[in-house]
């Protein structure tokens, strides 16, 4: 058996594979197990900020396989700690709790948020709000944040306490809030599976106003959007509120399962021992690999970030075939005339791998992309959009 015939047969039908193997690569270019080379603009969704193979990374994370790979929580070890520091540090946030993947961090930020208000308040405040069209992970309980109703269909029940708000209507949300108890707020700056859709400074404000008026927790998920992704350490970083709860992950790992929930003021101190916990949150190696990636997002790597997403903002606007762009960074969404899944058919036949998120073609570059690299790849992309423009 092959490799496509042994995971038909033994890997659960999740996944609708492309038929492509991967199975080496360097930087932003992949190859397959046929021998062609794919500019990689999908960057695992989000994980491999530094690309395929990127070496400080490897050496961090060999350092630390060296010594030691795995000890529980029950002990220190060293890239835990001083990876919680660092993301302290550069956030504002004062307690970090570590897990494996974004999914796990929000249920965290829940859980905390549930606690602190049912601490202060009594348990009935147990209501967390979430945006239409928003994606918090795929846990019963995260699928049932999730503001999306397909998701919602097979998995019946899920978990109670969520109401789901139109994006930008500040006065839908005031209105959700005085119907119930509400502990918490939880917003992505960019809905990701959403349609890579920004919300607007004016609405982020607001929402921060009006949870900082009622004691109402504010919980951003930078699963996506975090560790750089839109120009930014945190894309709550463009908007001018200080969250009190952030949740992480993805990009954070550089390529291994790392999760985090950065707790601020108020909730710094809500989880006691035993409160909660994650056999693997913390693994020295994934730390090692974090600590690789986050000491290099400074500001002057994120300013080139930043032109590398204006350049593609500027090559796709008005763009024959291209009716939109939308995002922030390089978490870029393309509306496309053709269905986006002939776009990424014909890009991947070309040499350059794409993602989708709804309608539209995303593009999520490792954050160290080279220039000439993202412009040849955006040339591609340009040329299949005007090709199906003009048949």
């Amino acid at each position: 058996m092959n490799v496509k015939e042994m995971d038909a047969a033994y890997v659960a039908h999740t996944y609708k594979r492309f038929p492509v193997q991967i199975v080496s690569g360097q930087g932003s270019i992949v190859k397959d197990d046929q021998g062609k080379e794919y500019i990689d603009l999908g960057s695992g969704i989000a994980v491999t900020s530094f690309g395929i193979g990127d070496e400080q990374w490897k050496q961090a994370v060999m350092d630390q396989m060296n010594q030691v790979q795995h000890m529980s929580n029950l002990y220190y070890t060293e890239p835990c700690a001083r990876l919680a520091q660092m993301l302290c540090q550069k956030t504002g946030m004062k307690k970090v709790f570590f897990c494996n993947s974004g999914a796990e961090a929000n249920e965290c930020a829940i859980k905390t948020a549930r606690k602190y208000a049912s601490d202060k308040y009594g348990p009935e405040r147990y209501t967390i709000i979430t945006l239409k069209n928003s994606f918090h992970g795929r846990t019963i309980t995260t699928l049932a944040a999730t503001g999306q109703e397909h998701y919602h269909e097979l998995f019946q029940p899920l978990t109670p306490g969520f109401q789901h708000t139109a994006a930008e209507d500040v006065q839908e949300l005031k209105d959700l809030i005085d119907q119930q108890p509400t502990a918490a707020v939880m917003i992505e700056c960019v809905q990701g599976e959403g349609g890579v859709i920004p919300l607007s400074k004016a609405y982020v404000q607001a929402v921060a106003k009006i949870c900082k008026e009622k004691d109402i927790l504010l919980i951003v998920d930078e699963v996506q959007t975090g560790n750089g992704r839109t120009g930014q350490l945190y894309a709550y970083m463009h908007y001018g509120i200080q969250p009190d709860i952030v949740s992480t992950a993805k990009g954070l790992g550089g390529g291994l399962p790392l999760g985090a929930a950065l707790l601020g003021d108020k909730v710094e101190n809500v989880l006691g021992f035993g409160d909660h916990g994650s056999t693997f949150g913390g693994n020295p190696v994934c730390c090692a690999g974090a600590l690789s990636v986050l000491s290099r997002l400074d500001e002057a790597f994120l300013q080139e970030v930043r032109e590398k997403s204006a350049y593609l903002f500027d090559t796709f606007k008005d763009a024959p075939g291209v009716e939109a762009v939308t995002g922030l960074g390089l978490m870029i969404g393309l509306k496309t005339k053709k269905p986006a899944g002939q776009v990424l058919a014909a890009c991947m036949e070309k040499g350059v791998l794409c993602l989708t998120a709804k309608d539209k073609v995303r593009l999520l570059p490792a954050l160290n992309i080279p220039m000439d690299t993202l412009k040849q790849a955006a040339d591609i992309i340009k040329a299949v959009c005007a090709e199906e423009e003009r048949t």
